[in-house]
């Protein structure tokens, strides 16, 4: 067997590590390329967790798409259970933890994808049986054991791991309360014309909507009898945390690596730090907003394939000149909420007016298709653009048929650099069971002044 001529070590077997593996020994079959996993799984999609707590599926082992052994066949060495703990820069050695062995390691290059954590509340009785979060497998296999055997659920926090979960346990036949801190549902990702819709079918659901609460405290002895917010106290069987995610990047502190202020890792377009021969991608990791022009952190599955294949071809190449750019993020992402769904993509207005953009909004309601077909809904589009070019700067859509899918339309629209003009002649697909001649996004384009 031919000696390897470069040693590519991965950190993190998830989306973005996994992606990069993938696609680094395809470019190079010269190249060692070894992955290191602390858990005990590889290419697991937390995405499907709340689904699988709502029983859309019964598999869990879906949510995992390969084994260590399937890249092995590929020629990827994937070590689980192996947490790398301290990354050498000067050297290039990596001190890796395995049981009670710590193990050092080569590495001629080097990628960071080790993901995020939950962000859970400063609060007193997170330690309290009946506490849980939702971001590994073992959290949705005990998550899932867990509401069989109650009644009554709190879910803290409305991002979309949130709602999520709270659409599970509805489907679950659980009395539910969610807390959430701002005045209104899911304010990271929609503006309060979306998301006021979310909070009515939320509240037609039955479920109890306690909006501007912080959670102070978990109550009970040792298993959870209910939460004490800023407002009140409330009693409950079991209560899941949704607050959000934080870089797992702690053990980079040392090496002067450049971060953004939350500890997500600063690259550039070609997946590069500001650490020689080391890249990152993921969870753990920023990603250039091609809208806002800027380094954002977007914790998403598809920014973390998409860059993590881009990293893989560039930390392969041996000549870097030919190295990949990156096009850049809009932050597409969607939501079901029972019967209603939400897309948004580009900037919202709240991050407009945040970066200091001169900016227009519109906002509209039409319907999904035409009247004499069966199903005709409402459908609401928020579209905001430049004040002076009417450039298409972001949209948000929710309806109960055809938004998500709209929005890609417009993802596209944006990454165009469509005017709003452009947009409202723009020639899409009609046929009465799908749109109305002229479509909702053509509507919003041609009123947009």
């Amino acid at each position: 067997m031919a000696e390897k001529t470069m040693k590519i070590v991965i950190i993190g077997g998830e989306a973005a590590g996994m992606s990069a593996a993938a696609k680094a020994v395809r470019v190079n079959r010269d190249a060692e390329v070894v992955v290191f996993e602390a858990s005990e799984i590889i290419s697991f999609g937390a995405c499907g967790l709340p689904y699988y707590v709502g029983d859309e599926f019964q598999d869990h082992t879906y949510m995992a798409e390969f084994t260590p052994a399937q890249f092995a066949e590929r020629g990827v060495q994937v070590l689980t259970s192996h947490r790398v703990t301290k990354v050498d820069v000067a050297n290039k050695q990596l001190e890796v933890r395995h049981g009670d062995a710590l193990i050092s390691t080569h590495y001629d290059r080097l990628m960071i994808a080790t993901g995020a954590s939950e962000v859970m509340p400063p609060v007193d009785g997170l330690e309290k049986a009946g506490v849980f979060s939702l971001r590994r497998m073992d959290d949705g296999l005990r998550l899932k054991q867990a509401i069989a055997d109650v009644e009554h659920v709190t879910v803290i926090g409305s991002g979309f791991i949130g709602l999520e979960v709270v659409e599970a346990l509805v489907h679950q036949g659980k009395k539910v309360r969610l807390v959430e801190r701002a005045e209104r549902l899911i304010p990271d990702a929609f503006d309060a014309e979306i998301s006021t819709h979310l909070q009515t079918e939320l509240e037609d659901a039955g479920v109890e909507l306690l909006l501007a609460q912080s959670l102070q405290a978990v109550l009970g002895e040792t298993a959870v009898s209910g939460i004490r917010t800023d407002q009140g106290e409330y009693a409950t069987d079991l209560v899941v945390i949704c607050t959000g995610v934080k870089p797992n990047t702690t053990f980079l502190q040392s090496t002067g690596i450049e971060m953004l202020g939350n500890g997500a890792i600063v690259v550039d377009l070609q997946g590069r730090t500001s650490l020689p021969d080391v890249w990152a991608a993921g969870d753990c990791a920023s990603i250039w907003h091609s809208v806002l022009g800027q380094n954002a952190y977007i914790p998403l599955a598809t920014g973390a394939n998409k860059l993590g294949r881009l990293v893989g071809e560039n930390i392969a190449l041996v000549d870097q000149h030919q190295a990949l750019t990156f096009q850049g993020s809009l932050g597409t992402s969607c939501v079901k909420v029972l019967g209603l769904e939400a897309g948004r993509t580009g900037v919202s207005e709240q991050e407009a007016e945040g970066a200091g953009l001169n900016y227009k909004t519109v906002v509209i309601k039409d319907k999904c298709h035409t009247n004499y077909c069966a199903g005709q809904s409402d459908i609401h589009l928020k579209l905001i653009y430049d004040a002076d070019s009417h450039v298409v700067l972001g949209a948000q859509m929710l309806g109960r048929k055809g938004a998500v899918h709209r929005i890609d339309a417009l993802a596209v629209a944006i990454a165009m650099g469509m005017t709003t003009q452009q947009l409202g002649m723009m020639d899409f697909a009609y046929a009465p069971p799908f749109a109305r001649t002229w479509d909702v996004m053509n509507v919003a384009g041609n009123v947009a002044k």
